[in-house]
């Protein structure tokens, strides 16, 4: 069963595109994507489970970290770039954005929102770095080195004059309750961007 951030980038990515994701995992949603809605593209994965599993479903995947970033890449060479669970785990999530939206005009990305209202539960009941299904490491073994929230995440995008499109939240397997679309930042798990440049 596919994930639910999964299924809303799914249902965002228009018929025949050009898609770049970054951190494929394991190819299920370019694959998909390709089943779907006719989408070519490529994976950029390092782990080598990942990259096998990858071309076990038929997915072009190139191996690659993407702290070193998407020089390799043209302006403008996608119609969309996706990043799901990956911007959190970057050195600088902020010149990913830049790379991502220079590549193409639209990105989507999806994180765990750290404001999530079982995380300040934990966090401020327990005194302890908050461990849960979308955080599910210990602090001290964690690759997620740069953790933020929806409202993070927003004004960063205001600060580099970006556009969002869209945004949604997740929880767990499935879509927010009405009280995640009201109060995003505490009650979505998971935060859900449709981010573009500026056009003009």
């Amino acid at each position: 069963m596919m994930r639910a951030d999964l299924k809303r980038i799914h249902d965002w990515v228009p018929e025949g595109a050009r898609v770049l994701d970054l951190g494929c995992g394991d190819g299920t949603l370019l694959a998909a994507l390709a089943r779907d809605k006719g989408v070519t593209g490529y994976g950029l994965e390092i782990d080598h489970e990942g990259i096998t599993a990858c071309l076990a479903r038929g997915v072009n995947v190139i191996e690659q970290n993407l702290d070193e970033g998407l020089a390799n890449f043209e302006d403008d060479a996608c119609d969309l770039v996706v990043m799901t669970q990956a911007l959190q785990a970057l050195r600088r999530p902020d010149r990913m954005l830049d790379e991502m939206l220079r590549v193409a005009g639209e990105c989507i990305i999806t994180f765990p929102n750290f404001a999530y209202w079982r995380h300040r539960a934990y966090l401020g009941l327990r005194g302890y770095m908050p461990v849960s299904r979308s955080l599910p490491h210990a602090w001290y073994d964690t690759p997620n080195i740069h953790l933020s929230t929806f409202n993070d995440f927003e004004h960063l995008c205001r600060d580099k004059g970006l556009m969002i499109v869209d945004r949604a939240v997740g929880i767990g397997d499935h879509e927010g309750h009405w009280t995640s679309r009201w109060w995003p930042n505490l009650f979505g798990e998971i935060a859900i961007f449709r981010v573009a440049r500026h056009r003009g």
